[in-house]
Protein backbone atom coordinates (compact mmCIF):
# COMPACT_ATOMS: atom_id res chain seq x y z
CA UNK A 1 0.00 0.00 0.00
CA UNK A 2 1.00 3.63 -0.37
CA UNK A 3 0.34 6.49 2.05
CA UNK A 4 0.98 9.22 -0.53
CA UNK A 5 -1.84 10.77 -2.57
CA UNK A 6 -1.93 9.93 -6.26
CA UNK A 7 -1.22 12.50 -8.96
CA UNK A 8 -4.53 14.31 -8.61
CA UNK A 9 -5.42 16.94 -6.07
CA UNK A 10 -7.88 19.57 -4.89
CA UNK A 11 -4.85 21.91 -4.79
CA UNK A 12 -5.10 22.34 -8.56
CA UNK A 13 -8.28 20.54 -9.70
CA UNK A 14 -6.32 17.71 -11.26
CA UNK A 15 -7.80 14.23 -11.74
CA UNK A 16 -7.16 10.87 -13.41
CA UNK A 17 -8.73 9.65 -16.62
CA UNK A 18 -8.73 6.07 -15.34
CA UNK A 19 -9.74 4.50 -12.05
CA UNK A 20 -6.87 2.05 -12.46
CA UNK A 21 -3.72 3.52 -10.93
CA UNK A 22 -0.12 2.51 -10.43
CA UNK A 23 0.26 2.92 -6.65
CA UNK A 24 3.96 3.75 -6.49
CA UNK A 25 4.02 6.44 -9.19
CA UNK A 26 0.47 7.69 -8.64
CA UNK A 27 -0.12 7.66 -12.41
CA UNK A 28 -2.84 5.92 -14.38
CA UNK A 29 -1.58 2.41 -15.01
CA UNK A 30 -2.55 2.84 -18.69
CA UNK A 31 -1.44 6.25 -19.98
CA UNK A 32 -2.60 7.34 -23.45
CA UNK A 33 -1.01 9.90 -25.77
CA UNK A 34 -4.33 11.58 -26.56
CA UNK A 35 -5.25 12.29 -22.90
CA UNK A 36 -5.92 15.94 -22.19
CA UNK A 37 -5.54 15.38 -18.47
CA UNK A 38 -5.28 17.22 -16.36
CA UNK A 39 -3.44 14.97 -13.95
CA UNK A 40 -0.51 16.61 -12.19
CA UNK A 41 1.87 15.52 -14.95
CA UNK A 42 -0.29 17.12 -17.64
CA UNK A 43 -0.63 20.30 -15.59
CA UNK A 44 3.16 20.48 -15.15
CA UNK A 45 3.66 19.91 -18.88
CA UNK A 46 1.70 23.11 -19.50
CA UNK A 47 2.41 25.30 -16.45
CA UNK A 48 5.94 24.16 -15.65
CA UNK A 49 7.42 25.48 -12.39
CA UNK A 50 4.11 27.09 -11.44
CA UNK A 51 2.71 23.59 -10.81
CA UNK A 52 4.96 23.20 -7.75
CA UNK A 53 2.47 25.42 -5.89
CA UNK A 54 -1.33 25.15 -5.67
CA UNK A 55 -3.20 26.95 -8.41
CA UNK A 56 -6.38 27.20 -6.32
CA UNK A 57 -5.25 30.02 -4.04
CA UNK A 58 -6.95 33.32 -3.27
CA UNK A 59 -9.61 33.23 -0.53
CA UNK A 60 -9.00 29.55 0.14
CA UNK A 61 -7.09 27.39 2.59
CA UNK A 62 -4.98 24.40 1.73
CA UNK A 63 -3.74 21.45 3.81
CA UNK A 64 -2.03 18.09 3.41
CA UNK A 65 -3.85 15.28 1.61
CA UNK A 66 -1.52 12.54 2.82
CA UNK A 67 -2.95 9.75 4.99
CA UNK A 68 -0.14 9.31 7.51
CA UNK A 69 0.40 5.82 8.97
CA UNK A 70 0.42 7.18 12.54
CA UNK A 71 -1.64 9.98 14.06
CA UNK A 72 -3.80 10.72 17.09
CA UNK A 73 -6.60 8.53 15.74
CA UNK A 74 -4.42 5.56 16.73
CA UNK A 75 -5.40 6.29 20.32
CA UNK A 76 -8.76 6.13 22.04
CA UNK A 77 -9.54 8.11 25.17
CA UNK A 78 -9.58 6.27 28.48
CA UNK A 79 -12.32 6.64 31.09
CA UNK A 80 -12.67 6.13 34.86
CA UNK A 81 -15.53 5.76 37.36
CA UNK A 82 -13.71 6.16 40.69
CA UNK A 83 -12.15 9.17 42.40
CA UNK A 84 -11.76 12.84 41.55
CA UNK A 85 -8.38 14.47 40.87
CA UNK A 86 -8.37 18.22 41.26
CA UNK A 87 -11.82 18.43 42.84
CA UNK A 88 -13.61 17.31 45.99
CA UNK A 89 -15.32 13.94 45.72
CA UNK A 90 -18.82 15.35 45.84
CA UNK A 91 -21.51 16.26 43.32
CA UNK A 92 -21.00 20.00 43.69
CA UNK A 93 -17.33 19.86 42.68
CA UNK A 94 -16.90 16.71 40.61
CA UNK A 95 -18.90 17.65 37.54
CA UNK A 96 -18.19 18.61 33.97
CA UNK A 97 -18.78 22.33 34.50
CA UNK A 98 -16.12 22.49 37.20
CA UNK A 99 -13.24 21.25 35.02
CA UNK A 100 -10.53 23.92 35.02
CA UNK A 101 -9.25 24.72 31.54
CA UNK A 102 -7.27 27.80 32.51
CA UNK A 103 -3.49 27.88 32.38
CA UNK A 104 -0.65 30.37 32.47
CA UNK A 105 2.69 30.68 30.71
CA UNK A 106 5.44 33.27 30.44
CA UNK A 107 8.96 33.60 31.78
CA UNK A 108 8.81 37.22 32.99
CA UNK A 109 5.31 38.43 32.11
CA UNK A 110 2.67 35.72 32.65
CA UNK A 111 -0.07 35.29 30.06
CA UNK A 112 -3.30 33.59 31.11
CA UNK A 113 -5.29 31.33 28.79
CA UNK A 114 -8.99 30.69 29.36
CA UNK A 115 -8.58 27.37 27.58
CA UNK A 116 -5.48 25.41 26.43
CA UNK A 117 -5.63 26.62 22.83
CA UNK A 118 -3.88 29.19 20.67
CA UNK A 119 -4.65 30.40 17.16
CA UNK A 120 -1.43 30.22 15.09
CA UNK A 121 -0.23 32.74 12.54
CA UNK A 122 -2.68 34.18 10.02
CA UNK A 123 -2.86 37.32 7.92
CA UNK A 124 -5.10 36.36 5.05
CA UNK A 125 -8.81 35.98 4.46
CA UNK A 126 -10.95 36.96 7.46
CA UNK A 127 -8.20 37.85 9.92
CA UNK A 128 -10.28 40.51 11.73
CA UNK A 129 -12.72 37.91 13.06
CA UNK A 130 -9.96 35.36 13.65
CA UNK A 131 -8.18 37.75 16.05
CA UNK A 132 -11.39 39.15 17.53
CA UNK A 133 -12.77 35.68 18.24
CA UNK A 134 -9.49 34.71 19.90
CA UNK A 135 -9.81 37.63 22.33
CA UNK A 136 -13.43 36.72 23.06
CA UNK A 137 -12.46 33.11 23.77
CA UNK A 138 -9.49 34.20 25.90
CA UNK A 139 -6.68 32.64 23.89
CA UNK A 140 -3.47 33.85 22.27
CA UNK A 141 -3.40 34.49 18.52
CA UNK A 142 -0.63 35.34 16.06
CA UNK A 143 -0.43 37.84 13.18
CA UNK A 144 1.31 36.01 10.33
CA UNK A 145 4.69 36.73 8.78
CA UNK A 146 5.05 39.33 6.01
CA UNK A 147 2.06 41.25 7.38
CA UNK A 148 3.71 44.43 6.15
CA UNK A 149 3.04 43.34 2.54
CA UNK A 150 -0.71 43.62 3.18
CA UNK A 151 -0.45 47.37 3.68
CA UNK A 152 -0.61 49.51 0.50
CA UNK A 153 0.60 52.47 2.59
CA UNK A 154 3.80 50.67 3.66
CA UNK A 155 6.84 52.91 3.46
CA UNK A 156 10.52 52.08 3.88
CA UNK A 157 13.50 54.36 4.39
CA UNK A 158 17.01 53.00 3.97
CA UNK A 159 15.59 49.47 3.96
CA UNK A 160 13.69 49.87 7.24
CA UNK A 161 9.93 50.08 7.80
CA UNK A 162 8.89 53.58 8.92
CA UNK A 163 5.17 53.55 8.05
CA UNK A 164 2.93 50.52 8.44
CA UNK A 165 -0.44 51.84 9.67
CA UNK A 166 -2.34 48.62 8.92
CA UNK A 167 -0.55 47.00 11.85
CA UNK A 168 -2.64 49.10 14.25
CA UNK A 169 -5.83 47.62 12.77
CA UNK A 170 -4.43 44.11 13.15
CA UNK A 171 -3.52 44.64 16.78
CA UNK A 172 -6.80 46.40 17.54
CA UNK A 173 -8.80 43.48 16.10
CA UNK A 174 -7.78 41.64 19.28
CA UNK A 175 -7.37 44.53 21.69
CA UNK A 176 -10.92 45.84 21.40
CA UNK A 177 -12.22 42.55 22.84
CA UNK A 178 -9.33 41.81 25.22
CA UNK A 179 -10.71 40.56 28.53
CA UNK A 180 -7.45 39.75 30.29
CA UNK A 181 -6.77 36.37 28.71
CA UNK A 182 -4.49 35.58 25.81
CA UNK A 183 -2.36 37.94 23.79
CA UNK A 184 -1.94 39.05 20.20
CA UNK A 185 1.54 38.25 18.89
CA UNK A 186 3.29 39.61 15.79
CA UNK A 187 5.16 36.92 13.87
CA UNK A 188 8.32 38.03 12.07
CA UNK A 189 10.36 36.10 9.53
CA UNK A 190 13.87 36.94 8.43
CA UNK A 191 12.62 39.62 6.01
CA UNK A 192 10.50 41.31 8.68
CA UNK A 193 13.45 41.23 11.06
CA UNK A 194 15.86 42.68 8.48
CA UNK A 195 13.43 45.52 7.78
CA UNK A 196 13.06 46.41 11.46
CA UNK A 197 9.41 45.39 11.76
CA UNK A 198 9.80 44.20 15.40
CA UNK A 199 11.26 47.56 16.53
CA UNK A 200 8.65 49.50 14.59
CA UNK A 201 5.80 47.39 15.99
CA UNK A 202 6.98 47.76 19.59
CA UNK A 203 7.89 51.44 19.51
CA UNK A 204 5.15 52.84 17.26
CA UNK A 205 2.18 50.55 17.83
CA UNK A 206 2.88 49.19 21.30
CA UNK A 207 3.14 45.54 20.27
CA UNK A 208 3.87 43.49 23.37
CA UNK A 209 4.79 40.13 21.86
CA UNK A 210 6.97 39.02 18.95
CA UNK A 211 7.27 35.54 17.43
CA UNK A 212 10.39 34.74 15.40
CA UNK A 213 9.70 32.15 12.72
CA UNK A 214 11.99 29.31 11.68
CA UNK A 215 9.33 27.47 9.71
CA UNK A 216 5.92 25.78 9.71
CA UNK A 217 4.67 22.25 9.21
CA UNK A 218 3.34 22.67 5.67
CA UNK A 219 6.09 24.99 4.48
CA UNK A 220 9.66 24.23 5.48
CA UNK A 221 11.08 26.83 3.10
CA UNK A 222 9.82 30.29 2.36
CA UNK A 223 7.43 30.67 -0.59
CA UNK A 224 8.22 31.62 -4.16
CA UNK A 225 5.79 33.80 -6.08
CA UNK A 226 5.90 34.38 -9.81
CA UNK A 227 5.65 38.05 -10.79
CA UNK A 228 3.73 39.43 -13.74
CA UNK A 229 6.57 41.27 -15.46
CA UNK A 230 9.78 43.23 -14.98
CA UNK A 231 7.86 46.33 -13.88
CA UNK A 232 6.33 44.44 -10.95
CA UNK A 233 9.74 42.89 -10.23
CA UNK A 234 11.26 46.38 -9.87
CA UNK A 235 8.46 47.43 -7.49
CA UNK A 236 8.98 44.37 -5.29
CA UNK A 237 12.74 44.82 -5.30
CA UNK A 238 12.30 48.44 -4.16
CA UNK A 239 10.29 47.13 -1.20
CA UNK A 240 13.28 45.08 -0.09
CA UNK A 241 12.30 41.69 -1.50
CA UNK A 242 14.73 39.25 -3.04
CA UNK A 243 13.81 39.10 -6.74
CA UNK A 244 15.37 36.61 -9.13
CA UNK A 245 16.63 37.21 -11.73
CA UNK A 246 17.72 40.73 -10.83
CA UNK A 247 15.46 43.07 -12.87
CA UNK A 248 18.19 45.75 -12.86
CA UNK A 249 20.80 43.45 -14.43
CA UNK A 250 21.75 45.00 -17.81
CA UNK A 251 21.51 41.58 -19.46
CA UNK A 252 17.92 41.22 -18.22
CA UNK A 253 17.05 44.75 -19.36
CA UNK A 254 18.35 43.86 -22.83
CA UNK A 255 16.51 40.54 -22.79
CA UNK A 256 13.24 42.38 -22.14
CA UNK A 257 13.95 44.73 -25.03
CA UNK A 258 14.61 41.70 -27.24
CA UNK A 259 11.36 40.02 -26.15
CA UNK A 260 13.13 37.07 -24.49
CA UNK A 261 12.87 38.04 -20.83
CA UNK A 262 12.59 35.10 -18.38
CA UNK A 263 10.04 34.80 -15.59
CA UNK A 264 10.65 36.83 -12.44
CA UNK A 265 10.15 35.38 -8.98
CA UNK A 266 9.94 36.99 -5.57
CA UNK A 267 11.53 34.77 -2.96
CA UNK A 268 11.40 35.19 0.80
CA UNK A 269 14.81 34.62 2.32
CA UNK A 270 15.55 31.56 4.43
CA UNK A 271 16.36 32.38 8.07
CA UNK A 272 20.11 32.53 8.52
CA UNK A 273 19.84 32.76 12.28
CA UNK A 274 21.99 31.28 15.01
CA UNK A 275 22.51 31.65 18.75
CA UNK A 276 25.11 34.36 18.30
CA UNK A 277 22.55 36.58 16.59
CA UNK A 278 19.22 35.56 18.12
CA UNK A 279 20.01 35.57 21.83
CA UNK A 280 21.25 39.20 21.84
CA UNK A 281 18.46 40.11 19.40
CA UNK A 282 15.81 38.77 21.77
CA UNK A 283 17.40 40.67 24.65
CA UNK A 284 17.34 43.82 22.50
CA UNK A 285 13.62 43.41 21.73
CA UNK A 286 12.89 43.05 25.43
CA UNK A 287 14.83 46.23 26.15
CA UNK A 288 12.72 48.01 23.53
CA UNK A 289 9.56 46.99 25.39
CA UNK A 290 8.54 43.50 24.22
CA UNK A 291 7.01 41.65 27.16
CA UNK A 292 6.88 38.21 25.56
CA UNK A 293 8.98 36.46 22.93
CA UNK A 294 7.89 33.34 21.03
CA UNK A 295 9.53 31.01 18.50
CA UNK A 296 7.80 29.07 15.70
CA UNK A 297 9.37 25.76 14.67
CA UNK A 298 8.35 22.75 12.59
CA UNK A 299 9.27 19.10 12.17
CA UNK A 300 12.81 19.59 10.91
CA UNK A 301 15.77 17.36 11.69
CA UNK A 302 15.86 16.19 15.30
CA UNK A 303 19.10 18.05 16.03
CA UNK A 304 17.58 21.26 14.69
CA UNK A 305 14.62 20.78 17.04
CA UNK A 306 17.01 20.25 19.93
CA UNK A 307 19.02 23.32 19.00
CA UNK A 308 15.93 25.56 18.82
CA UNK A 309 14.77 24.30 22.22
CA UNK A 310 18.17 24.97 23.73
CA UNK A 311 18.34 28.39 22.09
CA UNK A 312 14.88 29.16 23.45
CA UNK A 313 16.04 28.08 26.89
CA UNK A 314 19.14 30.27 26.78
CA UNK A 315 17.18 33.28 25.53
CA UNK A 316 14.38 32.53 28.03
CA UNK A 317 11.64 32.82 25.44
CA UNK A 318 8.08 32.37 26.67
CA UNK A 319 6.75 29.78 24.25
CA UNK A 320 7.80 27.67 21.27
CA UNK A 321 5.15 26.42 18.86
CA UNK A 322 5.97 23.18 17.05
CA UNK A 323 4.02 22.63 13.84
CA UNK A 324 3.73 19.07 12.55
CA UNK A 325 3.08 17.66 9.09
CA UNK A 326 -0.54 17.14 8.19
CA UNK A 327 -1.82 20.64 8.67
CA UNK A 328 -1.63 23.66 6.45
CA UNK A 329 -3.48 26.80 5.38
CA UNK A 330 -0.82 28.88 3.70
CA UNK A 331 0.76 29.10 0.27
CA UNK A 332 2.99 26.03 0.38
CA UNK A 333 4.47 23.74 -2.30
CA UNK A 334 2.01 20.90 -3.00
CA UNK A 335 4.46 18.06 -2.40
CA UNK A 336 6.03 19.77 0.59
CA UNK A 337 2.61 19.83 2.26
CA UNK A 338 2.23 16.11 1.63
CA UNK A 339 5.71 14.68 1.91
CA UNK A 340 7.82 16.78 4.27
CA UNK A 341 8.47 16.78 7.99
CA UNK A 342 7.52 14.92 11.15
CA UNK A 343 3.84 14.07 11.53
CA UNK A 344 2.43 15.91 14.53
CA UNK A 345 2.29 13.00 16.99
CA UNK A 346 5.91 12.06 16.23
CA UNK A 347 6.99 15.69 16.49
CA UNK A 348 5.34 15.88 19.90
CA UNK A 349 7.18 12.73 21.00
CA UNK A 350 10.50 14.15 19.78
CA UNK A 351 9.95 17.43 21.62
CA UNK A 352 8.99 15.57 24.81
CA UNK A 353 12.16 13.46 24.72
CA UNK A 354 14.37 16.52 24.28
CA UNK A 355 12.60 18.62 26.91
CA UNK A 356 12.81 15.73 29.39
CA UNK A 357 16.59 15.68 28.95
CA UNK A 358 16.72 19.44 29.38
CA UNK A 359 14.69 19.35 32.60
CA UNK A 360 16.85 16.53 33.96
CA UNK A 361 19.81 18.83 33.43
CA UNK A 362 18.11 21.67 35.27
CA UNK A 363 17.52 23.82 32.19
CA UNK A 364 14.60 26.20 31.74
CA UNK A 365 12.07 24.88 29.19
CA UNK A 366 9.71 27.37 27.52
CA UNK A 367 5.99 26.64 27.29
CA UNK A 368 5.27 24.23 24.44
CA UNK A 369 2.42 24.44 21.92
CA UNK A 370 1.83 21.63 19.46
CA UNK A 371 -0.09 22.25 16.23
CA UNK A 372 -0.64 20.67 12.85
CA UNK A 373 -3.97 19.25 11.69
CA UNK A 374 -6.12 19.73 14.81
CA UNK A 375 -9.81 20.52 14.45
CA UNK A 376 -11.80 18.78 17.21
CA UNK A 377 -11.78 18.37 20.99
CA UNK A 378 -10.87 14.68 20.93
CA UNK A 379 -7.67 15.47 19.02
CA UNK A 380 -6.84 18.32 21.38
CA UNK A 381 -7.41 16.11 24.43
CA UNK A 382 -5.18 13.39 23.02
CA UNK A 383 -2.35 15.83 22.29
CA UNK A 384 -2.56 17.34 25.78
CA UNK A 385 -2.71 13.91 27.43
CA UNK A 386 0.18 12.70 25.30
CA UNK A 387 2.11 15.78 26.42
CA UNK A 388 1.86 14.74 30.10
CA UNK A 389 1.50 18.31 31.33
CA UNK A 390 4.57 19.50 29.42
CA UNK A 391 2.50 20.71 26.45
CA UNK A 392 0.84 23.98 27.43
CA UNK A 393 -1.59 24.31 24.56
CA UNK A 394 -2.68 23.05 21.16
CA UNK A 395 -2.76 25.28 18.09
CA UNK A 396 -5.97 25.44 16.07
CA UNK A 397 -5.25 27.22 12.81
CA UNK A 398 -7.05 26.10 9.70
CA UNK A 399 -10.21 25.04 11.53
CA UNK A 400 -10.47 28.38 13.36
CA UNK A 401 -10.01 30.14 10.02
CA UNK A 402 -12.91 28.10 8.68
CA UNK A 403 -15.01 29.15 11.69
CA UNK A 404 -14.21 32.80 10.98
CA UNK A 405 -15.13 32.47 7.31
CA UNK A 406 -18.29 30.43 7.70
CA UNK A 407 -19.44 32.37 10.75
CA UNK A 408 -19.19 35.56 8.70
CA UNK A 409 -20.81 34.09 5.57
CA UNK A 410 -23.74 32.49 7.39
CA UNK A 411 -24.28 35.67 9.41
CA UNK A 412 -24.41 37.73 6.23
CA UNK A 413 -26.94 35.33 4.75
CA UNK A 414 -29.11 35.53 7.86
CA UNK A 415 -28.96 39.33 7.96
CA UNK A 416 -29.96 39.42 4.29
CA UNK A 417 -33.05 37.37 5.10
CA UNK A 418 -31.65 34.27 3.36
CA UNK A 419 -31.33 31.86 6.29
CA UNK A 420 -29.58 28.69 5.03
CA UNK A 421 -31.87 25.68 5.20
CA UNK A 422 -29.69 23.86 7.74
CA UNK A 423 -30.24 26.67 10.29
CA UNK A 424 -33.90 27.55 9.72
CA UNK A 425 -35.06 25.30 12.55
CA UNK A 426 -33.09 27.43 15.05
CA UNK A 427 -34.69 30.75 14.16
CA UNK A 428 -34.50 33.62 11.72
CA UNK A 429 -31.96 36.06 13.22
CA UNK A 430 -28.34 36.00 14.36
CA UNK A 431 -29.52 36.44 17.98
CA UNK A 432 -31.74 33.36 17.69
CA UNK A 433 -29.46 31.13 15.66
CA UNK A 434 -25.98 31.74 17.12
CA UNK A 435 -26.26 29.53 20.18
CA UNK A 436 -23.36 30.87 22.26
CA UNK A 437 -24.25 34.55 21.90
CA UNK A 438 -25.68 34.47 25.47
CA UNK A 439 -22.19 33.49 26.69
CA UNK A 440 -20.77 36.58 25.00
CA UNK A 441 -23.48 38.78 26.49
CA UNK A 442 -22.51 37.48 29.92
CA UNK A 443 -18.91 38.58 29.25
CA UNK A 444 -19.45 41.86 27.37
CA UNK A 445 -23.03 42.89 28.06
CA UNK A 446 -25.53 43.73 25.36
CA UNK A 447 -22.73 45.16 23.21
CA UNK A 448 -22.19 41.56 22.13
CA UNK A 449 -25.36 41.81 19.99
CA UNK A 450 -23.38 44.03 17.63
CA UNK A 451 -20.34 41.78 17.36
CA UNK A 452 -19.39 40.45 13.94
CA UNK A 453 -20.95 37.03 13.21
CA UNK A 454 -17.50 35.90 12.05
CA UNK A 455 -15.92 36.67 15.43
CA UNK A 456 -18.91 35.13 17.19
CA UNK A 457 -18.30 32.07 15.00
CA UNK A 458 -14.68 31.76 16.15
CA UNK A 459 -15.70 32.20 19.79
CA UNK A 460 -18.50 29.64 19.44
CA UNK A 461 -16.26 27.10 17.72
CA UNK A 462 -13.56 27.42 20.39
CA UNK A 463 -16.22 27.30 23.12
CA UNK A 464 -17.43 24.02 21.64
CA UNK A 465 -13.90 22.61 21.81
CA UNK A 466 -13.59 23.79 25.42
CA UNK A 467 -16.89 22.23 26.45
CA UNK A 468 -15.93 18.97 24.75
CA UNK A 469 -12.55 18.97 26.52
CA UNK A 470 -14.36 19.29 29.86
CA UNK A 471 -16.37 16.19 29.06
CA UNK A 472 -13.28 14.09 28.28
CA UNK A 473 -11.46 15.34 31.38
CA UNK A 474 -14.45 14.57 33.61
CA UNK A 475 -14.68 11.17 31.93
CA UNK A 476 -11.24 10.47 33.36
CA UNK A 477 -12.14 12.02 36.74
CA UNK A 478 -9.58 14.78 36.20
CA UNK A 479 -10.91 18.24 36.93
CA UNK A 480 -7.90 20.29 35.90
CA UNK A 481 -6.16 19.91 32.54
CA UNK A 482 -2.74 19.91 34.21
CA UNK A 483 -3.40 16.36 35.47
CA UNK A 484 -3.76 14.82 32.00
CA UNK A 485 -1.16 12.21 31.08
CA UNK A 486 -0.64 9.22 28.82
CA UNK A 487 -2.68 6.89 31.05
CA UNK A 488 -5.67 8.80 29.66
CA UNK A 489 -4.96 7.29 26.24
CA UNK A 490 -5.59 3.76 24.94
CA UNK A 491 -3.25 2.69 22.11
CA UNK A 492 -5.09 0.94 19.28
CA UNK A 493 -2.16 -0.15 17.13
CA UNK A 494 1.30 -1.60 17.64
CA UNK A 495 2.90 1.70 16.63
CA UNK A 496 0.77 3.63 19.10
CA UNK A 497 1.57 1.11 21.81
CA UNK A 498 5.28 1.49 21.14
CA UNK A 499 5.00 5.27 21.60
CA UNK A 500 3.59 4.90 25.12
CA UNK A 501 5.29 1.59 25.89
CA UNK A 502 5.01 0.36 29.44
CA UNK A 503 1.99 2.49 30.29
CA UNK A 504 -0.66 -0.03 29.28
CA UNK A 505 0.84 -3.33 28.22
CA UNK A 506 4.13 -5.12 28.77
Amino acid sequence: MTYSPNLSSAFNDTFHRSRHLSPQSGMCSFCTEDCEGPCEIALAAVLGARAVYPTNTGANQIASEKDYPLDYSHFNINGRVFGAVGAGLNFAEANIFRVNLESEYGRFHPVRLAMPLILPALIKMNWEDYFGGAAMAGVTCVIGEDSRTKDPELRLEHGKVVHFPALQKMLDAFRRYDRGYGQIVLQCNIEDDMMGVPEYAIQVHGAQAIELKFGQGAKGTQPVNRLKDREEALIKQALGHLVLPDPTDPAIVQAEADGVCPNFYIYSRLPIWDEEYLIPRIAELRQLGAKNIYLKMAGYDREDIRRVLQLGSQAEVDMITFDGAGGGSGYSPCKMMNEWGLPTVLLEETVLQITRDMKNNGLYVPAITITGGFSSEDQVFKALAYGRGHVTSVGIGRAAMAAAMTGKHIGQRIEAGEVPKAYQKYGSSVAQIYGDLPELRALYGKAADDFSPGAIGVFSYLNKLAFGLKHFAALNRKFDMKYLDQTDLIPLTRDAKDLIKGRWFD
